[in-house]
């Protein structure tokens, strides 16, 4: 059985004060991951709109532990929407400026998975897996960066797989969709950056528009939780650190990279991995 010390419900870590006055939109930031870094980036301050897809008795339960989470003049907010319809995704940033007057990080989190070999594949399953995690992200960032670019400062940060970086049998509609994930980052890191300088927004002082990715390795979520004990133990033998990760070790990374003191990394990938890759 997976360690308490792992369990994805505990609360991320204690107060602290580097996101104050910042609004956060976290997608698919209910449960799991997301709701990790929800918890984490509402403990440095940040007032935080939660996205979800269906589960409205789950999120408002979670809204409780968010709002005691919260801190200062902190607010938060639940979106409902399906990030894999174009409108959606931007109906809910525009939902979230006009709630809280602003928007200053977006985590793309949200995803899904559809494993099946290739031969078995149909097009729904690949179709409805690049939705969501990559045509989903590409639209909210679009959206997104509208407002960030005009006000000249913002923070974007995307959540990979390490499935991204080596494939896995069974998933290749997810593989792709992860990995997509790299291009699209570089690429919107470079045109933010671009549009600040054209808008005469870059100076020495700026903390800018940055876009990264992070990129979990196995982490400690309900899903992996419920996985055959003999399952988790061959998973965790391939890990040189011999454990999963715990969400709030992926959320730590999300929230240091929304901070201002993160003004000058953009278009990285953040492994958290366990030195899974190595």
């Amino acid at each position: 059985m997976i360690e308490d010390r792992l369990d994805p419900e505990l609360s991320t870590e204690g107060p602290g004060g580097k996101l104050n006055g910042r609004v956060a939109f976290v997608t698919g930031g209910t449960r799991g991951i997301g709701a990790a870094i929800s918890l984490s980036l509402a403990s440095q301050g940040a007032s935080v709109a939660a996205g979800y897809s269906s589960n409205s008795n789950r999120a408002e339960e979670f809204l409780v532990r968010l709002k005691e989470a919260a801190r200062g003049a902190a607010t938060m907010s639940l979106h409902r929407g399906d990030v894999a319809i174009a409108d959606d995704c931007r109906r809910t940033i525009a939902e979230v400026i006009d709630q809280h007057g602003r928007l200053d990080i977006l985590v793309n989190n949200a995803g899904i998975t559809k494993d099946k070999t290739v031969a078995k594949m149909t097009d729904d399953d690949w179709n409805s897996v690049l939705a969501v995690n990559l045509s989903g992200p590409f639209f909210l960032a679009q959206a997104a960066l509208r407002h960030m670019v005009e006000r000249g400062t913002g923070r974007i940060v995307n959540v990979s797989s390490i499935i991204g970086e080596t494939g896995a049998i069974g998933q290749a509609n997810y593989a792709a969709s992860k990995s997509g994930l790299f291009g699209l980052t570089k690429t919107l890191a470079r045109e933010a950056t671009f549009q600040l300088a054209r808008a005469g927004k870059l100076t020495e002082d700026s903390i800018g528009v940055t876009v990264n990715t992070v990129t979990p390795g196995f982490v400690a979520t309900e899903m992996v939780a419920a996985m055959p004990e003999h399952v988790l133990e061959k998973i965790k033998s391939t890990i040189p650190v011999k454990r999963l990760a715990q969400p709030c070790e992926v959320a730590r990374v999300v929230h240091f990279l929304a901070a201002d003191s993160a003004s000058y990394i953009t278009g990285q990938v953040w492994g958290v991995n366990g030195g899974l890759d190595m």
